[in-house]
């Protein structure tokens, strides 16, 4: 054999061991450029064959090193040598510094305390849920890190998940087909978590919960109900709550994202005269009803502290509190009549229709609706780009 069929051997070898991994990597992390390709499908089977490409391109190397090594010269072993050892170097990188099952570890420890024996500061935003009479919530500073915890609620398991990288959080079944699964955060697609489970190997879109490759795409993770509010405000209305507690072994990961619940990129872009301009990463709160996307931006919403509006037929009532950090969306019609609301002079919530008085939980507490209980509507907290990219046919409030 010729030294240069010889040595295309060892190339050959070169670039199947380390070229799946590069581009594996680059597509499933937020790369520039790598999560605006339409490439989920192809990561999906990539990671698949990566390990056995580079299994083939190990055996070239190895047999051209055992049978034609000897025979180059002393310039060509050292450069040959020296980019098989930058080879095994970048499988640091591309199997650890930048795989996000490494970079975001599950917690090693799950610990829960009640508001006597919490270490949370009531001023964090949670993510909180109630199921069979058991509340429990789940800071998103912890989240965002480990991105998804795995959970049971009054006996009801769930997946609580958080993407930093399009600010929301969902809670989803983590039953599918009648077995509960486990699942591993496998990377980013357009901005967005994606998450496997054990069992059928489907890849899932976090901010959706619907499979976007393998053998269920087309179906959809089955959606809990969640609300999205300051650990204070939280605890107000569920005081016996459970507070999910810091895993110590990830204090230095959570303190990365100090403020992160509460900074928007806005407020410290120095270049924006008007920071009611809307940019990629503005805050919204987005609501999905009877098929139709709908965003409301977050910072109108919190100079009004409320809006009324009205969605293929649903009369809505969409409020913020006063930590400019917990929000309620509502159903307000009662008895089949809409209502409308505004701010009384002290900053209560009454009807127009009624004058009836109602508390931030869209509870009635005085007047002739006394009692009544509006029905919640399940809303979201994202970055502008990720609900436009996921709801494309959105429409977007306009005071």
């Amino acid at each position: 054999m010729k030294i240069q069929q010889r040595s295309f051997l060892f190339w050959i070898g070169i670039v199947l061991l380390v070229v799946p991994g590069v581009v594996h990597a680059y597509l499933l992390m937020p790369f520039p450029g790598s999560q605006e390709l339409n490439a989920i499908t192809v990561s999906y089977y990539l990671e698949k064959v990566v390990l056995p490409l580079r299994i083939a391109g190990a055996v070239l190397i190895v047999w051209y090193l055992a049978k034609y090594f000897l025979q180059n010269s002393l310039s060509k072993k050292i450069f040959k040598g020296a980019l098989l050892i930058l080879c095994l170097v970048s499988f640091y990188f591309t199997d650890f510094m930048f795989k996000a099952e490494t970079m975001f570890e599950e917690p090693q420890t799950i610990n829960f305390a009640n508001a006597l024996f919490n270490k949370v500061p009531e001023s964090a935003v949670i993510i909180g849920v109630v199921n069979n009479g058991v509340a429990k919530a789940y800071p998103i500073v912890y989240l965002g890190y480990h991105h998804k915890v795995q959970d049971n609620v009054g006996n009801e398991p769930l997946l609580v998940t958080y993407c930093t990288m399009c600010r929301t959080g969902r809670v989803y079944s983590p039953i599918i087909n009648g077995v509960r699964q486990n699942f591993r955060l496998v990377g980013a697609r357009h901005y967005n978590a994606i998450i496997e489970d054990a069992g059928t190997k489907t890849w899932w879109y976090q901010s959706t919960g619907s499979a976007a490759v393998g053998k269920l795409k087309g179906t959809h993770l089955k959606e809990l109900p969640y609300e999205q509010s300051t650990l204070g405000a939280w605890l107000k209305r569920y005081p016996a709550s459970l507070i999910l507690q810091p895993d110590k072994h990830y204090l230095s990961n959570y303190n990365d994202l100090k403020n992160y619940d509460r900074l928007q990129v806005v407020d410290k872009d120095s270049t924006l005269k008007n920071k009611d301009t809307l940019i990629r990463k503005s805050w919204v709160v987005g609501l999905i009803i009877n098929g139709q996307a709908k965003a409301y931006d977050w910072r109108r919403l919190d100079k009004r502290r409320l809006l009324n509006d009205r969605i293929n037929k649903t009369q809505l009532l969409l409020t913020m509190e006063e930590d400019s950090l917990t929000y309620h969306a509502f159903n307000c019609s009662v008895n089949g009549k809409p209502l409308h609301f505004k701010l009384d002079t002290t900053g209560r919530l009454i009807d127009q229709e009624t004058a009836s008085l109602w508390d931030w939980d869209g509870l009635s507490t005085a007047g002739m609706l006394k009692g009544k209980q509006l029905d919640k509507i399940q809303a979201y907290q994202e970055y502008w780009h990720s609900w436009k990219h996921f709801h494309p046919n959105t429409l977007f409030w306009k005071d």
